[in-house]
């Protein structure tokens, strides 16, 4: 499924949109018609669920605060009766608590903060639907296996004709059932990957902060032997660890710590048990999750916020505290003091066997050449099927080999995603509104 299809089948999409306020239905209506989706409105929950009822909605936006049944009470019994239709919560930075209650009750796709960016909101829109239509694909596509087995195992051995030819039937289908389920995979990374540019949008010490923590974290693990599975692991926590501190305000993220008063000081330590409540539901980002609970903790038992200590903190977390702090004393996010690179190895080296892992502090050294600092990460280097290209000369097909970001450092294509008509012409848009020109690293042979 590309994306050329997931646009076509996007006009028969039916939405459901739920907030007590007139003036917000009506902004949700004008942004979404565009996008020629079939849209019924409703002012309660209660209202809500009397269209649910008589309509087959593929997705929900719902607003938190309502009065009667909130949004997160409204999407929990949207997921009990319609668990296949997709939900949306907006919800305003406030409601940090109700939010979690809506990702553990509603089982939410994905969550809006209030005001929000029209194209954001499009963009997450169609991710839902297309999400939804790749699940109703691999049902099928299983139902279709599942069949063929049956069939298989009643033909008779005289039949070798026509064993030949459902032999070669069921290989499609198991390979269309692979390839989506790696299309899965790869859109659930470039999400995560979204939303890390997301956290970026905050801008100060942030942007940028958690891709080159990500690229640090990932160079450890690989000299360190850690499995491709662990690895995938660090990296998803890497690009979400800051994801705690979503809520706080521009002068917490901006100041040194080591500069703050306590209350403030203690308000910032609760970030990573903060970035672990916002992950639970997600099935995927357990393991994830509890790396990021435990990315503050220090070999000697004075971090936070369990105070573990030595090796009962998590190897992954042990390394991403390295990459972390590695970085943040350069952005003078640990002290006032900005470090250079040689600055911030020697104040890593002095810590080691205190706050760091000596083994981790050793890896860092050897896979960080002197001087390279807060660089930006290259997700791959070009092999000899990859080539740097201009819009212009992209072809459908092909295959993004690295990260497409924008020069202010979010996301703007994940890498593996496929060419197509669509994307090409998303990008010229783009050049011809930023005044710029890209240049796509792509692999010329799908892989």
């Amino acid at each position: 499924m590309n994306l050329a299809t997931t646009v076509a089948d996007a006009a028969t999409a039916r939405l459901l949109l739920v907030d007590d306020e007139a003036a917000i239905l009506a902004s949700l209506k004008r942004l979404l018609r565009s996008r020629r989706y079939t849209i019924f409105t409703a002012t309660s929950g209660v209202e809500g669920l009397a269209i649910l009822e008589r309509e087959p909605i593929d997705l929900v936006i719902s607003d938190m605060r309502m009065p009667e049944m909130d949004g997160a009470q409204f999407l929990e019994q949207v997921s009990d009766r319609w668990p296949e239709t997709k939900r949306i919560l907006l919800t305003g930075y406030s409601d940090s608590t109700s939010t979690i209650a809506a990702i553990n009750l509603g089982k939410i796709w994905r969550y809006v903060a209030k005001p929000w960016n029209d194209e954001e909101l499009v963009l997450i829109v169609e991710q839902a639907l297309a999400h939804r239509r790749l699940l109703q694909e691999n049902l099928r596509l299983t139902l279709l296996t599942l069949e063929q087995n049956k069939e298989l195992k009643v033909l008779n051995s005289s039949l070798e004709c026509k064993v030949a030819e459902r032999t070669i039937e069921l290989s499609k289908a198991l390979g269309a059932l692979e390839e989506a389920h790696g299309q899965l995979r790869q859109g659930f990374v470039a999400t995560v990957k979204l939303f890390s540019s997301l956290i970026d949008l905050r801008g100060g010490k942030l942007s940028g902060h958690a891709r080159r923590v990500a690229d640090t974290a990932r160079r450890i693990a690989q000299h360190l032997g850690l499995s491709e599975a662990d690895q995938q692991d660090l990296l998803l926590a890497s690009l979400l660890h800051d994801i705690g501190k979503i809520g706080l305000s521009d002068t917490l993220l901006n100041a040194a710590f080591n500069t703050l008063p306590l209350p403030d000081r203690t308000e910032v330590m609760l970030h990573p048990a903060k970035g672990q409540e916002l992950l639970m539901g997600v099935r995927q980002l357990t393991r994830a999750a509890q790396i990021i609970r435990h990315h503050h903790e220090y070999m000697d038992g004075s971090g936070y916020p369990d105070r573990l200590s030595g090796q009962a903190i998590p190897l992954a977390a042990r390394i991403l505290v390295v990459a972390n702090d590695y970085d943040a004393l350069q952005l003078g996010g640990l002290t006032v003091h900005k470090h250079t690179p040689s600055e911030a190895r020697k104040a890593l080296v002095k810590e080691s066997g205190r706050r760091y892992d000596p083994e981790i502090v050793v890896a860092l050294l050897a896979t960080i050449p002197v001087g390279d600092g807060q660089r930006k990460p290259k997700t791959s280097t070009l092999s000899r099927n990859d080539v740097a290209l201009p819009t212009g000369h992209l072809k459908e097909g092909m295959v993004l080999s690295c990260d497409l970001v924008h020069k202010d450092g979010y996301l703007l294509v994940a890498q593996g995603s496929i060419v197509d008509e669509t994307l090409i012409v998303q990008l010229r848009e783009f050049e011809r509104a930023n005044h710029e020109l890209l240049s796509i690293c792509v692999c010329v042979e799908k892989p």
